[in-house]
């Protein structure tokens, strides 16, 4: 059975407890959002999240998005029943204008709080997720690139949610390669541009719940140079805004099909057509992919969160199950012995699987908090320097947020399904759907394979290691104040053979990739889970650290943190020692990978 309950108090714990030492220190501009506020902000997010969204979830998978055409050769999606009305109020309550710019009507919340809002949104309907997720990605891209005019033509109304706003990259015969596609901008002299071509998997590039839709689209100049040098972007509406700013003429704009797909059956993927439509250059001339960089960036970000909200959403819904169903007896004897048969929870396999789950989504929020600190910190720290810092940490874990979040989403998603056995399979359980609606996120937004090579092939080199520094830094600091604390001792040392681990590899893949690439684009992979590891067992180390100084005071809250302790150690005895593996693997190098001949396959 499909079951969510937000998990508020270990959001409440990664926002009021675990960063607060994370070294960038005060934020003035968010002095105003104190616990209180935060807290109503979680709670009001549950509801709609519940009550709302989760139960949509299962019958937008089984209805799907419906695309249709009309007698004048004009095509539209609708999504599936509910969704209109739900996305209805999300906006209208606020939710689509949480963290986006106050000068444009948003309410300019706190990154760190707009994720844990956001792991909600994905965890309850992550197919729902997608249409106001893909809006803020282009606020973020046109906050920073577009012009005056085009600001004060579309933000407000985007920030509102009234209009969406979509990411137009893909072409059928160009993926990742961007640098090969074909759609084309002429200049028509009065300022705007003709966009002819097609784009392919565009999520939400057609639907019935807002009155426009606002593409961003990567297309060529008469004058371009060829690759990636020579990639415009423009923004493109579905419809042409008129003199009052209401939708106007409909632009050359079509939706062609919808594509049929694994999962995520909500969300509409459409495949694009752009005729003659009128479009406005974004940012300058041929540096379009700096530009819509910056909106990838923040939907990756999006995309890791997707990946732990459904971890979570799996999660619970395997311990309803192993509370629920009954099967044999526990290896120690009978538990309950009053019915025919003790819970599967009993078991110490489904324990296991259970626990791997709980890990995997603690270690993910916690890491999700600290980026989102690091985001707010980007924006608002005090001074040159915090932002500075701030902004090496984004970039460098960006790509391990996308990759190994949604990596784990998918775990766990499949372990939730072995909770179920036979029962998972089939579609009555609810938590297939959790399989098939996670997997896309390791492919969407730059496989997480190139989420590897982004890492070790830009992210590590970036002046001599300036990046890692906003990661080694403090994790050394924190081994170093902790070591001699007798409870923790056994902790700190696993730490401090993983982050060595991590020092080890890193020094391996710039000492081997310098001369030969194709060394750092074999460890790529390894590496970045070795890193995510290491990120988790730090954070994981840090809350083991609270928790003992909220139980030597006699906190209220003693399973609180108990399970938090209970939790940690766990990772630390089951996952972490994965990190030994993973650096073996990385130091084996390339040879055995690239040594079978192409014909040989």
């Amino acid at each position: 059975m499909q079951t969510y309950k937000a998990p508020l108090r270990d959001m409440r714990f990664v926002l009021n407890e675990l960063h607060n030492d994370d070294g960038f220190g005060d934020l003035p501009a968010h002095e105003e959002f104190t616990p209180d506020l935060v807290d109503a902000v979680l709670e009001e997010a549950a509801k709609i999240c519940e009550d709302v969204l989760l139960p949509l979830n299962r019958s937008g998978d089984e209805e799907g998005c419906h695309w249709e055409r009309h007698a004048d050769g004009t095509t539209t999606v609708r999504t599936p029943e509910g969704f209109k009305d739900a996305y209805d109020q999300f906006v209208q309550n606020g939710w689509n204008a949480l963290v986006t710019p106050p000068e444009f009507g948003g309410q300019g919340l706190p990154e760190s709080l707009g994720k844990m809002v956001e792991e909600m949104i994905c965890a309850a309907n992550v197919s729902f997720s997608l249409y106001p997720g893909l809006t803020n990605g282009a606020i973020c891209a046109l906050t920073a690139y577009a012009s005056d005019e085009l600001k004060a033509a579309y933000l407000h109304k985007m920030v509102s949610g009234q209009w969406s706003g979509t990411m137009c990259l893909t072409e059928a015969h160009c993926g990742t390669d961007l640098g090969l596609l074909r759609t084309k901008a002429d200049p028509v002299g009065d300022g705007s541009y003709k966009i002819n071509g097609a784009k392919i998997f565009i999520s939400a590039g057609e639907q019935d719940l807002t009155e426009n839709i606002i593409h961003l689209v990567l297309a060529r100049l008469p004058d371009a140079p060829a690759g990636v040098k020579g990639i415009s972007l423009f923004l493109v509406p579905k419809f042409v805004p008129d003199d009052a700013g209401d939708p106007g003429a409909r632009n050359g704009v079509t939706c062609t099909a919808i594509e049929h797909k694994m999962g995520i059956k909500a969300s509409a993927t459409c495949q694009m057509q752009f005729e003659d439509s009128i479009g406005w250059l974004v940012g300058q001339p041929h540096k379009g992919m700096e530009a819509m960089f910056t909106m990838m960036n923040a939907e990756r970000v999006g995309v890791g969160i997707q990946g732990l909200g459904i971890g979570e959403a799996a999660y619970q819904s395997a311990v309803w199950y192993a509370k629920d169903r009954l099967q044999s007896r526990s290896l120690s004897g009978a538990k309950y012995p009053e019915k025919p048969a003790d819970p599967i929870i009993v078991h110490p396999d489904v324990r296991r699987m259970l626990m791997t789950m709980r890990a995997y989504n603690e270690g993910c929020r916690a890491i999700s908090g600290w980026v989102g600190r690091a985001l707010d910190a980007e924006k608002h720290g005090a001074d040159a320097q915090t932002r500075a810092r701030a902004k090496d940490f984004v970039a460098l874990m960006t790509p391990v947020v996308k990759a190994m979040f949604t990596d784990l989403g998918l775990e766990s998603a499949s372990l939730s399904v072995q909770t179920y056995g036979g029962h998972g399979f089939i579609r009555e359980s609810g938590v297939e759907q959790y399989m098939r609606d996670a997997r896309i996120a390791m492919i969407y937004e730059g496989t997480n394979g190139i989420q590897a090579l982004d890492l070790v092939g830009r992210k590590l080199p970036t002046d001599m290691g300036r990046l890692l520094r906003s990661f080694f830094h403090p994790v050394s600091a924190f081994i170093e104040e902790s070591k001699g604390e007798g409870p923790m001792q056994k902790m700190i040392e696993g730490l401090e053979r993983a982050f060595g681990a991590l020092q080890l590899s890193t020094a391996t893949i710039a000492e081997r990739g310098m001369k030969d690439p194709e060394e750092a684009g074999a460890a790529a992979t390894d590496y970045l889970r070795l890193l995510g590891l290491v990120a988790m067992a730090y954070c994981f180390a840090k809350s083991v650290k609270i928790a003992g100084f909220q139980l030597a005071f006699g906190t209220q809250e003693k399973e609180f943190y108990q399970a938090k302790i209970n939790t940690a150690t766990f990772f630390y005895d089951r996952i972490l020692p994965q990190s030994a593996a993973l650096f073996l693997a990385i130091k084996s190098g390339k040879g055995s990978t690239m040594a079978m001949p192409e014909d040989a396959f």
